[in-house]
């Protein structure tokens, strides 16, 4: 039996320096940022970047997200156009990834390995705004490949427990950096050779925002997709431009039901199903739906407010999974700025027929 992750105070030096040497030596670990907590690696050995696709069980046709401290050293790892230039700027450090052409090095070779892109000839960088994760960076001066720390397809980890409960006899260890503030993965978004955008994953930045920051500049919103878990190695033509992408993903074993938000529904308008269920939604109490049909319930934020809502999403589903229940329903949020995220996550964690 493989040895437990000890859980270390993450603003702690001594904690920052072994979790520095784990890196080094090729090891994963837990790491706090303000969306989710990342199985953070050296992105630059290949090798540590194998060890998180083994960790997680993830497949290679999902690239990674690199994390970075700041601006200068993402123009090592890529290319900026000035739509991303701007970005940057505007929205680092924060909730938001930009997908660049990968720079190249001396011998012509890209910066960041083929394993942390799928193949692809763009990588996906960020600057974290956690100060675990920024203590970690700027003391380790590496590049940090972190997707998020949970098995394929599941629920992302918003505490340093969620993790030890998905991941904790798969890595040394986790620097606990508190719940995470935001609670819904970055948005991603790339950019057309035109200069559109294309938000390949909706996230803790608002679409509003982005055409707040360039006016004058279209904004596609990309899909989820699907393709097939294949082992082997990265295959370009099947990989996904995004982390974040598959239909299919951030789901509870237990199944879900989402009802999307509908303003002129009354409360019941929600329905208990036969059995045991769980209830999950979102608002204030006058505008509840009835539970008493339901065997527990998790409200997002009690008083109807969204930044509360995307922080609180995925505790209160790991909440109610935990629960035994035969299912829970989930009513989605109004489906603007940071709510749009919010109902991404639960149609693609939904596995009971709405």
């Amino acid at each position: 039996m493989n040895k437990l992750a000890q859980i270390l105070p993450g603003l702690s030096p001594d904690s920052i320096a072994r979790a520095g040497q784990a890196l080094r030596a090729g090891a994963c670990i837990g790491l706090p940022t303000e969306t989710v907590y990342g199985l953070a690696c050296d992105a630059l050995n290949p090798a540590a970047v194998a060890g998180v696709f083994a960790a997680k069980d993830r497949p290679n046709f999902d690239p990674l997200i690199v994390h970075v401290r700041d601006a200068g050293q993402a123009r090592v790892l890529a290319v900026f156009c000035e739509p991303a230039r701007v970005l940057a700027e505007r929205f680092w450090p924060g909730p938001l990834t930009l997908v660049l052409p990968r720079a190249v090095g001396d011998a012509g070779q890209p910066i960041v390995p083929d394993l942390v892109t799928a193949g692809l000839p763009a990588v996906g960088l960020r600057v974290p705004d956690h100060p675990v994760a920024q203590q970690l960076l700027s003391a380790t001066g590496l590049a940090l490949a972190a997707p998020s720390a949970n098995r394929f397809g599941s629920v992302s980890p918003t505490t340093a427990q969620h993790v030890a409960s998905e991941l904790g006899d798969r890595i040394p260890l986790i620097l606990d950096g508190g719940p995470c503030a935001r609670g819904v993965e970055s948005t991603v978004v790339g950019f057309t050779d035109t200069g559109s955008m294309r938000v390949l994953r909706l996230g803790g930045v608002p679409v509003e925002a982005l055409r707040e920051a360039l006016p004058g500049h279209a904004v596609e919103l990309t899909p989820p997709t699907s393709r097939p878990s294949a082992p082997g190695p990265a295959d370009a033509a099947q990989a996904l431009p995004s982390p974040g992408m598959t239909d299919r993903h951030y789901a509870p074993r237990t199944p879900l039901r989402y009802l999307p938000h509908d303003p002129g529904a009354g409360p019941a308008a929600v329905t208990p199903p036969a059995g045991r269920w769980g209830l999950l939604w979102f608002g204030k109490p006058e505008h509840a739906p009835d539970p008493s049909g339901f065997a527990a319930e998790r409200n997002l934020s009690p008083d109807g407010e969204m930044t509360r809502a995307a922080a609180n999403l995925f505790a209160h589903m790991r909440e109610l999974d935990g629960l035994g229940l035969d299912g829970i329903v989930a009513i989605g949020v109004p489906d603007t700025g940071l709510g749009r995220a919010i109902n991404d996550r639960l149609r693609r964690a939904a596995t009971a027929p709405g």
